[in-house]
Order: C-alpha cells, then structure tokens, then sequence
C-alpha cells in the first residue's frame, strides 16, 4: 500500500514574462482569399506556405476580423471596425480606420510598420489599401480591403 493516493508528476519550466519573443516566420497552412477557406490541393490536402506568406495572411485576416466578435480570439486581436464606421464625416471614419487597423497589426512583434493609408468612396462603403512591412524584410507589402 505505498501508493500514492495521487497521481506524481514532475511541473514544467515556467517560463519568465520578461524572456524575449520569438520573432521568426514560421512556416504555416495557407488562406484563399477568394474562396475565404484555406488552399487545398487536387487531392484535397491543406498546402503550406512560407512564414512570410503565413504572415501577410494574418495581417489580411486580423484586419477583417472585428475585435471582441469571436471567443476563440483574445482582445488583442482584430479592428473595430464597426466603432469606426459609425461617424458621418468621412476625414474621422478615415482616421479611425487607420488607427484600429494601425494598432491590431502592431501587436505581432513581426510588424514593423503599418503606413500609406489610401481610401476610396463609392456612396457610404469605404475601401482602403496600406502598407505592411514586417521586421528583416527589405521590402513592404500592399492589403487592399
């Protein structure tokens, strides 16, 4: 009877908050934008992409994805949008777009800047294209949405 009544197990590693980020581009399942669902080959496989494309992916995405709508999101990620949209004048919904969208994609270490809003209206729908650049790359890429 030296059983234990519990089961023993040794506790993992804690890891301290002040330890620093992993900052590489991991490799990832890559997202159609077109169908909205991830590619998927002739056999119906999920195809992987690089961690660069992984990362544009989620810029594309968190910048669609509206802040405190999905549980399976923490805070820190999305835009709120909805917020934006509700003023009348186009100068301060442009500016509150910028903002929201500016500060969802900082959150990823991996972001280096979020810049060269451009907005365009037909009636009351607004469509805007900026700049992403993300940390080690020599060049930026464009999100329309």
């Amino acid at each position: 009877m030296s059983e234990a009544l519990f089961p023993v197990f040794e506790v993992p590693e804690i890891i301290p908050e002040g330890s620093e980020y992993d900052n590489r581009y991991k490799p990832s399942v890559k997202w159609d934008v077109e169908k909205g669902d991830f590619a998927r080959d002739s056999a119906g496989r999920m195809v992987e992409c690089d961690g660069k494309e992984a990362f544009m992916i989620w810029c594309f995405k968190t910048a669609q994805t509206e802040r405190y709508a999905y549980l399976a999101y923490p805070d820190s990620i999305g835009v709120e949008m909805e917020a934006a949209l509700e003023d009348d004048d186009e100068k301060t919904v442009e500016s509150m777009v910028q903002r929201t969208i500016t500060d969802a994609l900082m959150v990823n270490p991996r972001t280096e800047f979020v810049r060269d809003f451009i907005f365009s209206w037909d009636g009351d729908e607004m469509h805007c294209s900026f700049h992403v650049k993300g940390i080690e790359w020599d060049k930026f890429f464009e999100i329309r949405l």
